[in-house]
């Protein structure tokens, strides 16, 4: 029987509560209400931290109007138990089903108390473990039945044994018995006396005459015929799309509304029966000159394909011939004996007369044909034929013209693994008899983390070290493995005792509350007999809160943290549309041709889609359409092509290890898209390598984003945080933070290494940049050059203010007096003059909105330096490390690299100098300086106690504006007392 889904909230505790009993405490209990179910805790007298430790079961049902799938948590005060005339309620947590997680995935959460309106005073939070469990009903007991009489059960005996339980019996054959006799299009064969059909119908009519048919399930809950081993289930906690997501957000078909539609002739070709062969027939498809041959027959009790062709229609086939035969596959080559025994049959249409189907209308249902000719006179071929387009449902897993020598390349949607932040704190061992310093080595998979080397004092040592790993769901076969290392020499190590701790049964941490550690016991790993060898205290969690970056911080397609109780509803989605790429080089050359086998890779969040590979194509054509839905609009898009070499790698002697080769990649930001409007653009492919900057075609896409949120929550998210609380609670260093997403990238690579088709791990690199970060002196110089021109409008008012001052217009500076004296007299208005000013050059600025919108940001070469990029510096940019050269060229690196940190070197100096003579003012390190300084400070104050302060700013602002006339040539007295200030570079060696 199906499983019953039951939503479990497990009512731990509660923190901070408001007095209500008027002495200073409360007796709270919870209510809780979800989906028009109500449930009740015990009440806890006199306490503000209560603990309950209840386990509430809800059972879910589906989505409903009425009650919502929302969660209501309220927790009150017992009157009972403190009367008071104050109101009872102590605070309320409303929660959307869609956070919930499935069992295994649960974490203790401590929610905030809410209030009910303006005036409520609410305090403390609630504790609360929330979860779906998939629970067996009881077994129904089916009360035993009297005995039948003699007779009867004499003709129930009869038919159970001519069909026993055991054996397949095909029921869905009785309804293309009856579809045969209604005819259908095209034409349908009569049936004749003796033949199949009526025996099948005779089998069936038998068994429904008999009361002990075995139970047959269409669904597959119940196996039909012997029971074997069953498979282990993969215990996976990430969501399904039918059961967590699709139940709130329905997958809707692509309108493919961005795209070209292009039109294809499907075949599907289903099974035969009554062909006399005791082989494996093949089926043979030709239309328009296109000629494919089917895998051969599966042999049951029919000859069964079920597989689908589509064939690129044009209009100049409209009018062609669709054939479509049987061959026997024991003598198929010779083909040109038609009249042979080879030849089972065929079926000819005429493509004019087939019918279209477009979705969202339902498929297609096959029909039998009788086939025509050869040895098969009464044979018969079920299939079915019909006009339709990419959006067609059969489209992705049929055989393809244009990806014919590539037949296992279609596009796929990827879902990349869920990863963790694994963090074990080590805090002591006790019991090691060990005379030499030791640490602790922590491994997960390839992943390596140790402690620092202590010497044990009476036999125990501490540590209080984090050691971070990465870790990919499902864990049921994973485990975290601690050593007890021992150093005795300089450099030699040996393990003395080591303790396992499957990831399966970690905690699970969402917050920063503190997890109860754990004592291991080391056991020694070369004894037969496992030795005691000490123990280790541990706390070992995993830590939800986290976003685990396997993407470069500015190009990152997501932000939201692993555990998925912390989720944020969606705002909107972003749809792609791939329509294809034109003027592509040939990447390869085979049997003395150029070509290409293109094929286009988006991501963005945890799912990844690859088209299908177009074969021996410069200007191919995909045409497909995906969805993705956008919690952050900070967030970018990629879409990379590459050149696919799955067809030819199946040759030993043609590079069986062949890489496939980057083509280029185009990057769309989304906060930069209007809402609802559709950006088509070609994007130029761009590569840089080794030989320079390589123009590899125009990719041409179509993007749209749609905002799903409301327009107060859609604009609320401009002021959250970009990373999750923890990240800023707990913050990671850079330095390992960038260690984290080297190994997350690496397992998420071999994650679709295991696919079919397999994403290869250099495509999977390539778009999650993990391979940018090595030296180059042009980013160095581009970097320089985007710092320049960020400041360079401060550089241009500091230049309009010089010659303001140097009356070059003499009306801009008498206009800038009036404007210092209204400033002066009225300091109210600074602030709103400089944000009118501001609000002016946004306006002005909207006058080119309309042409920077019209085209997406792309790649810059002029802003990256790569079109006047020397080649020694693209031969260092893409050296392997560690270098490869010559010495003479190392050397001749080396040098221009001094050179650079020379200058690097002169300008922090500069900057430590300024800085240092700034705190040299005041720290007597002059004695005459710092006392002239301190004297002038107390003139000011003076001054600026007796004087009002608007005569002294007018004062100054006239001095500062005086006419060149008036003024020194030399510098100012103040710039010059300035630098005669010391620091401390003369004391540098």
């Amino acid at each position: 029987m199906a499983a019953v889904r039951k939503l479990i909230v497990e009512v731990v505790d509660a923190r901070n509560l408001l007095p209500k009993d008027g002495h200073g405490t409360s007796s709270p209990y919870v209510i809780l209400d979800f989906h028009g179910q109500r449930r009740k805790t015990k009440v806890v007298p006199r306490d503000l931290n209560p603990v309950w430790n209840e386990v509430l079961e809800f059972n879910v049902g589906k989505p409903s109007d009425v009650f919502g799938d929302m969660l209501e948590v309220d927790v009150n005060h017992d009157r009972s138990l403190g009367p008071t005339t104050r109101n009872h309620f102590l605070g309320r947590v409303r929660l959307d089903s869609r956070q919930f997680v499935k069992k295994g995935e649960e974490a203790l959460i401590y929610y905030p108390l809410e209030k009910k309106h303006l005036f409520n005073w609410i305090q403390g939070d609630i504790g609360l473990k929330i979860y779906f469990s998939n629970e067996s009903p009881p077994p129904v007991v089916v009360p035993p039945s009297p005995p039948p009489p003699a007779e009867e059960a004499k003709t129930e005996t009869k038919p159970s044994e001519e069909a026993p339980a055991g054996e397949a019996i095909p029921v869905e054959d009785s309804g293309h018995v009856t579809g045969e006799s209604d005819g259908g299009g095209g034409g349908d064969p009569v049936v004749e006396p003796g033949a199949p059909v009526k025996e099948e119908t005779f089998v069936q009519d038998r068994l429904k005459s008999s009361k002990s048919m075995p139970d047959i399930r269409i669904g597959g809950d119940i196996p039909v015929g012997p029971v074997g081993p069953q498979p282990i289930p993969r215990v996976s906690s990430i969501s399904s799309f039918t059961t967590d997501v699709s139940d709130r957000f329905p997958i809707e078909r692509s309108s493919f509304d961005l795209v070209d539609k292009m039109h294809y002739l499907f075949v599907q070709v289903v099974k035969a029966r009554s062909l006399p062969t005791p082989g494996n027939p093949v089926t043979k498809i030709v239309v328009s000159g296109c000629q494919v041959i089917s895998k051969p027959a599966r042999k049951t009790m029919y000859f069964e394909w079920e597989q689908t062709f589509a064939f690129r229609r044009d209009t100049q086939d409209s009018a062609s011939i669709l054939e479509i035969s049987v061959w026997d596959p024991l003598i198929s080559t010779s083909m040109s004996d038609v009249a042979g025994h080879n030849f089972l049959g065929g079926i000819c249409f005429d493509t004019t007369e087939i019918p279209l189907r477009d979705p969202p209308d339902s498929s297609l249902a096959p029909q039998w044909y009788r086939l025509e000719g050869g040895g098969a006179r009464r044979g018969d071929l079920m299939l079915a034929t019909w006009v339709g387009t990419q959006a067609d449902e059969s489209f992705p897993e049929a055989w393809k013209t244009d990806t014919a020598s590539n037949p296992s390349s279609r596009s796929k949607i990827y879902q990349s693994p869920k990863l963790w932040y694994l963090r074990a704190t080590i805090v002591e061992a006790q019991d090691v008899s060990l005379s030499s310093s030791f640490q602790i080595k922590a491994q997960l998979g390839f992943q390596v983390q140790k402690t620092k080397f202590v010497i044990t004092h009476n036999g125990s040592s501490s540590w209080n070290e984090d050691l971070m790993f990465v870790a990919a769901e499902p864990f049921t076969e994973q485990s975290l493995f601690l050593f007890l290392v021992e150093q005795r020499g300089s450099k030699e190590t040996t393990v003395k005792g080591d303790t396992i701790i499957p990831l399966a049964t970690i905690e699970r941490r969402v917050d920063d509350r503190d997890v109860v550690s754990r004592w291991l016991t080391f056991k020694d790993p070369n004894e037969e007999k496992r030795v005691y060898r000490g123990r280790v205290q541990v706390k070992v969690f995993f830590d939800g809160g986290y976003h685990v970056m396997d993407e470069s911080a500015n190009v990152c397609s997501d932000y939201r943290p692993t555990a998925k109780q912390l989720w944020k509803p969606p705002i909107g989605t972003v749809e792609l549309g791939i329509i294809g790429c034109k003027n592509l080089l040939p990447m390869k050359s085979i049997d003395g041709k150029g070509s290409t086998d293109a094929y286009a890779v988006a991501k963005y969040g945890n799912k990844w889609v690859r088209t299908r590979a177009i074969s021996d194509n410069l200007d191919p054509k995909w045409n497909e359409q995906y969805t993705w839905r956008v919690y952050d609009p900070s967030t970018v898009l990629t879409i990379g092509v590459f050149d696919s070499w799955e067809a030819y790698g199946s040759d030993a002697q043609k590079e069986p290890t062949r890489s496939d080769f980057r083509m280029g990649k185009v990057r769309v930001r989304l906060s930069t898209l209007e809402i609802g409007k559709v950006y088509k653009n070609s994007y130029p492919l761009m590569l840089l390598n080794a030989t320079g900057l390589k123009k590899m075609g125009e990719l041409e896409l179509a993007v749209r984003f749609v905002r799903m949120a409301p327009t107060i929550d859609f604009l609320n998210v401009y002021a959250q945080p970009l990373l999750p609380l923890m990240h800023h609670i707990k913050p990671i260093g850079v330095v390992q933070q960038e260690v984290l997403r080297t190994i997350a990238v690496k397992i998420t690579a071999a994650h679709f290494a295991r696919s079919e088709p397999p994403l290869r791990r250099e495509v999977v690199t390539h778009m999650l940049d993990a391979d940018t970060h090595a030296f180059s002196m042009r980013k160095v110089r581009a970097n320089w050059l985007r710092i320049v021109n960020v400041l360079s409008g401060v550089i241009e008012m500091v230049k309009w203010l010089d010659d303001t001052r140097s009356w070059k217009n003499p009306t801009a500076t008498i206009l800038v007096h009036v404007l210092l004296m209204m400033l002066v007299w009225f300091p109210d208005l600074i602030i709103p003059t400089l944000a009118f000013y501001t609000f002016v050059m946004g306006m002005w600025n909207y006058r080119f909105r309309a042409r920077a919108r019209a085209r997406l940001p792309h790649f810059d070469p002029k802003l990256s330096l790569a079109e006047t990029i020397d080649g020694n510096e693209l031969d260092e940019e893409f050296d392997s490390l560690p270098c490869t050269r010559p010495n003479e060229m190392v050397r001749e690196r080396y040098d221009k690299l001094r050179m650079l940190g020379a200058r690097v070197q002169s300008v922090l100096g500069d900057i430590a100098t300024q800085g240092e003579r700034v705190q040299a003012l005041v720290t007597w390190r002059d004695p005459r300086a710092t006392g002239i300084f301190v004297g002038m400070c107390l003139v000011v104050a003076i001054v600026l106690y007796l004087v009002p302060s608007k005569m002294v700013a007018m004062t100054l602002g006239f001095y500062y504006m005086r006419h060149p006339i008036f003024r020194d040539r030399m510098p100012s007295p103040a710039l010059n007392f300035f630098r005669r200030l010391p620091s401390l570079a003369d004391r540098m060696l």
